[in-house]
């Protein structure tokens, strides 16, 4: 039997990665399950179908999303140039008519003679109760591109767990905010993990300040408290605005964590003896144990990016933002991902995918779109669209095609194959997860993001005729 390509999902990744094999001129299977089953959240039959905000974000490429859609642009991407078709009044940035968008996807897909678009749903021998198409026959007969999304079917989510090991298959995002290292205030944050940090009985506080100003562990950064700095927080925190759920969301977010705006509800020292406790740390500027400790936790192999340890939240953008900023060494914070808690299916990239969204433990699978860890509409345009420039070099023999971190197209794959396994969590672009520049800082954001950007462009122009 003549190897084929199938790719299962078509949403945005997954249209993406049709159109892109398509114009390599292979032949594609592009599985799509609407209009036979439709998931909580869909309520049309076309593909690429936009379920929340009609937003693309920023055009700017002073933006991290904007730079990544302009590299969309030059390598040609479906999604973007039908954003661009579709577009609507919205500032700086790209919006679209939802409707049209999806209507000009579809009618591009189903007219190209190299797609065959299969309206059913796929799922998985390991399933009892599915007598549909298995994707573990789908695996067998060629190379596979799964893009199924945040809200993969159950059936095909027990396929999908087998294949990778079921623990390594979240169900739900409980994130905490990510913040560049950078607009960190270390006249009051200090490394240090806990016990290790803190000054023991028979050390002078000299000889304590000069071990731990030596510390090579660099893993976690702690921003101490007082009393009035934590009741304040801990005040506010239980009085901020949430976001409204989706009804299909509601039910799935307490299974693993508690959003930390609930805990603080239980009780002014909820915190205190819990993600804040202080057991473990004394403040080098007074050499005493702080009333709370905030934990940040190393993001990413460059060190540029901390997470706030235990800040998993349902509080709205604006909110977390003003609360952060609350936070003592945070006052000039620059959050590059909000906290979120909500449904949504992805796999642990750092120990299963490489660079190319290629699958480690079998070469002829890709994984594309949120599925895998990448958050966003381009985003998740970008992934389908490496994952099927690879899939068609992959089925014509060739090497495969890595781009540069430089980019804002190769460094978010390179962000969600080296991030810590144990704490991955899902990742927007933005330019703290793109190499930085060669020499001195730039302290002038807007002047560095320039600088970053046309790196990047020039850095892709090689990757456009590959």
């Amino acid at each position: 039997m003549e190897k084929k390509i199938s790719i299962i999902g078509g949403g945005l990744a997954g249209s993406e990665a049709a159109y892109t094999i398509a114009r390599a001129g292979y032949k594609v299977d592009l599985y799509e399950m609407k209009p036979v089953k439709f998931s909580l959240a869909h309520s049309n039959e076309n593909l690429a179908e936009i379920v929340c905000s009609n937003s693309f974000k920023s055009n700017l490429l002073t933006n991290a999303c904007g730079l990544l859609k302009e590299e969309l642009r030059m390598l040609d991407s479906l999604l973007i140039k039908t954003a661009d078709m579709t577009s609507v009044p919205a500032g700086q940035a790209l919006a679209v008519d939802r409707e049209l968008f999806s209507k000009k996807v579809t009618d591009v897909i189903k007219d190209n003679s190299n797609i065959n678009v299969i309206n059913e749903e796929v799922g998985s021998r390991y399933d009892t109760n599915f007598s549909g198409i298995c994707i573990e026959d789908l695996i067998k007969e060629g190379i596979v591109v799964i893009a199924t999304g945040p809200l993969t079917s159950d059936s095909l989510s027990i396929g999908i767990a087998k294949l990778i090991n079921e623990d390594s298959l979240h169900f739900y995002d409980a994130a905490a905010p990510i913040i560049e290292k950078d607009s960190i205030d270390f006249d009051i944050a200090f490394y240090g993990n806990r016990y290790e940090q803190e000054k023991s009985k028979d050390e002078d506080f000299d000889s304590w300040i000069d071990r731990i100003n030596n510390i090579d562990e660099k893993s976690y950064i702690n921003l101490p408290m007082n009393k009035e700095e934590y009741e304040k927080f801990v005040y506010e925190l239980i009085n901020a605005e949430i976001v409204d759920l989706h009804e299909f969301e509601k039910g799935e977010i307490f299974e693993g964590c508690m959003p930390v705006e609930v805990m603080a509800k239980r009780g002014i020292d909820t915190l205190r003896f819990g993600p804040l406790k202080p057991v473990g740390f004394d403040d080098p500027r007074t050499g005493k144990r702080p009333y709370a400790v905030i934990q940040l936790r190393q993001d990413n192999s460059e060190a540029s990016l901390y997470n706030i340890v235990g800040f998993q939240t349902n509080l709205k953008f604006g909110e977390q933002k003003r609360l952060i900023q609350m936070i003592p060494g945070l006052s000039n914070a620059e959050i590059v991902k909000y906290g979120v808690m909500h449904r949504n299916t992805f796999i642990n990239s750092p120990k299963l995918l490489d660079a190319t969204y290629n699958f480690k433990n079998n070469n002829d699978i890709y994984f594309a779109g949120q599925i895998t860890g990448v958050e966003g509409y381009v985003e998740s345009a970008a992934s389908g669209l490496v994952a099927g420039i690879n899939a068609a070099r992959l089925f014509n023999g060739e090497e495969a095609l890595v781009f540069p971190e430089t980019t804002a197209i190769g460094s978010l794959p390179h962000y969600i194959t080296h991030a810590d396994s144990k704490h991955f969590q899902p990742m927007n672009v933005n330019f703290g997860i793109i190499k930085e520049l060669d020499g001195p800082r730039i302290r002038d954001k807007k002047e560095r993001y320039e600088k970053i950007a046309e790196r990047a462009l020039q850095d892709l122009q090689p990757y456009l005729d590959k």
